[in-house]
């Protein structure tokens, strides 16, 4: 095959770094496509309707920048015009204007929801995406050494792809020490997402660049500073040793942990209360001390999983320890899905838990 001159070579090339991509371009290029379906649907209305510009107008509104799609809605008001004059009101109908009409505000709408984004076309659905996904990514427990086991579940209120739950974990480089923060923010599901994104990463920078017990008064001093309206948040930090089991578990407002000690085959509730982080500037946090044997586990959730409307948290913990019982003699090994389904009673608030058990 023939390659392209040099003399040619490099105009292409410069046409398709440079103008193809840009959003004027694509403007030129969706106004004369628009233009010509709209003259169409006037001269040969037996052949396209002008309701058919609204598909070129939503391609508009996706890949143009919120300035050019201003622009590109005054094409379409000129086209209608011409068409109404050209053609008559019996020929362009009321209902094909309406129609794109409509399409023209719902898509200046969002543009506008975009344009303070400062992105534009799909780059603002790319952002979220890839925030969601590292959210997700801090959320999962790093891979343990042999004899320890954990999993996380975590599921917001109506399925949306942000909650107001989290988790950020920390293995020490030698493997021995294990830190665990789970967190709920103020608010449910998309509303406490873009809180629960900002602080996901702040709690992932504190944790392991501290010692444990000054976790929880950085993240309460980190949390006060934003001076957010609604920015108070539950918090439990657990740092266990990965080769004694000890553990060491800090609350803020959160739900007690529960821990099964095998020896006598009872789940029991462990972990002391706390002040709620956000709310006091010196506030103070006490550990609680405890012991994970070979077959011990701890169970770790926020309040979403056991509230029940009306009903004291005391009866939606007893509930969830109830169904923990199950696990003993099944194991625990996907253990923390087959609870999170079996206590849920509503998905109208974010869950999250955690199971950590040694083998």
């Amino acid at each position: 095959m023939a390659r392209m001159p040099a003399a040619l070579r490099r105009p292409v090339v410069w046409v398709r770094r440079y103008v193809l991509p840009t959003d004027g371009f694509r403007l030129v290029t969706i106004s004369v496509i628009t233009a010509a379906v709209g003259v169409l649907g006037a001269v040969r209305p037996e052949w396209v309707s002008p309701a058919a510009m609204a598909p070129c107008i939503v391609v508009g509104g996706v890949f143009l920048s919120f300035r050019s799609v201003v622009l590109l809605t005054l094409v379409v008001g000129l086209v209608l015009a011409y068409d109404v004059l050209s053609a008559g009101i019996m020929v362009v109908r009321p209902g094909s204007i309406v129609v794109v009409a409509a399409t023209c505000f719902l898509v200046l709408w969002l543009g506008r929801s975009r344009a303070r984004l400062g992105v534009h076309g799909t780059r603002g659905e790319s952002m979220l995406v890839d925030l969601r996904d590292r959210l997700r990514a801090q959320g999962e427990m790093p891979e343990l050494p042999r004899g320890w086991q954990a999993e996380v579940v975590l599921r917001s209120a109506g399925g949306a792809s942000f909650s107001g739950d989290f988790l950020v974990s920390s293995l020490a480089r030698d493997g021995k020490t294990l830190e665990v923060v789970l967190v709920d923010v103020s608010g449910k599901g998309v509303d406490a997402g873009s809180r629960a994104l900002l602080l996901s990463g702040a709690f992932g920078g504190l944790l392991g660049a501290m010692p444990g017990e000054q976790f929880l008064p950085g993240a309460n001093s980190y949390l006060i500073r934003q001076n957010w309206e609604e920015g108070f948040a539950t918090a439990v930090h657990l740092a266990v040793d990965l080769v004694s089991g000890k553990y060491v578990v800090t609350s803020a407002g959160h739900p007690p942990l529960a821990q099964f000690v095998a020896r006598s085959g009872r789940w029991h509730i462990t972990g002391s209360a706390g002040p709620l982080l956000g709310v006091l500037p010196d506030a103070e946090f006490s550990g609680e001390r405890g012991e994970l044997a070979v077959g011990d586990a701890l169970l770790i959730y926020t309040d979403g999983l056991i509230e029940v409307p009306g009903r004291d948290l005391s009866v939606g913990i007893d509930r969830l320890l109830g169904e923990a019982e199950r696990l003993v003699t099944k194991g625990f090994r996907h253990g923390a899905r087959k609870l999170i389904d079996a206590v849920s009673l509503t998905e109208s608030d974010d869950r999250a838990l955690v199971l950590l058990w040694r083998a």
